[in-house]
């Protein structure tokens, strides 16, 4: 996640030229990996009761970050894309490569933009063999307007679970019947067994939350109309109070050991007001752009 990626030499890296300038102060890549890193270590390290969290000199370039530049003082243009993730098939069973693919790598602009069918998200499948010569270091954007959709880079260990299907997809009398059987077993089917949260490829959509994806008029390919299937869905946290139960066994109990970067929120993505971002891919065609929905 938010690391380099198996990019050829040869190949052009993908843009996306906003569609409208962004509101209020900005930020760079740099400056946000410079305040992440100064609120890494100020958690990070012990402090008295009274003792400030940040040390002056700490505090006046967080500060400084905070005010950002004014929009009107950044150039216009096609901003370079963000590497969000990557993966490889022989890491994740069922990753639905085209034929003659062996990877994911899904990039997408740090912008309010990413919802919809655009090229602010875009994917490339791609067969790593055929990568002989690397793209040393890739483009980056001029300025981010969305802090919270540049991922933190995160390594990667794929754990493959069984989820099962929300209760807005089942009928009545399933999901009736189905209640009794978790109320006998003192379980709660909504946050225990159905649609795990996080990060993950695949699976079932989100939780309804202020919308149906499943019967939604955009869940459909937007270059030629056809069906879609669920392919990644970036979630806000990896677990919460309610879906604890899906918490992995070895990061144990105590998720806030750095309350600023632990195990719960790796990535330091939040979507919305704490939704996720699913985002589909064409079956007939996977190198159309991608649908994203916010749920």
């Amino acid at each position: 996640m938010g690391g380099p990626l198996l990019w050829p030499a040869d190949e052009l890296w993908p843009t996306y030229t906003p569609t409208y300038r962004p509101y209020g102060p900005l930020t760079t890549l740099a400056d946000l990996r410079t305040r992440r890193d100064i609120l890494t270590d100020a958690w990070a390290r012990p402090r008295g009761p009274r003792e400030n969290l940040l040390t002056e000199e700490e505090q006046e370039v967080i500060d400084r970050i905070s005010a950002g530049y004014a929009p009107e003082l950044l150039p216009e243009g096609p901003l370079p894309l963000i590497p969000v993730a990557q993966f490889y098939a022989r890491d994740v069973p069922g990753l639905p490569c085209p034929v003659g693919a062996d990877m994911l790598q899904v990039l997408w602009a740090p912008l309010e933009e990413i919802e919809g069918c655009s090229e602010a998200v875009q994917l490339r499948w791609r067969l790593s063999s055929d990568v002989r010569e690397t793209l040393v270091e890739s483009p980056e954007p001029v300025y981010v307007d969305q802090s919270d959709h540049v991922p933190a880079p995160c390594v990667l260990h794929p754990e493959r679970v069984r989820e099962f299907p929300p209760t807005h997809v089942l009928t009545d009398g399933q999901e009736k019947s189905l209640r009794a059987w978790a109320e006998e077993r003192s379980v709660d089917y909504w946050w225990d067994l159905s649609v795990a949260p996080g990060w993950k490829l695949g699976g079932w959509p989100a939780h309804f939350t202020f919308r149906d994806p499943a019967d939604s008029d955009e869940l459909h390919c937007g270059e030629c109309g056809g069906p879609v299937e669920a392919l990644l869905t970036v979630d806000s946290s990896e677990w919460d109070g309610a879906s604890g139960s899906w918490r992995p066994v070895e990061d144990g109990e105590d998720r806030d050991r750095n309350p600023y970067r632990n195990a719960y929120d790796p990535t330091l993505v939040t979507i919305g007001r704490g939704y996720t971002l699913q985002i589909y891919n064409c079956v007939s065609t996977p190198s159309h752009l991608p649908r994203t929905i916010m749920q």
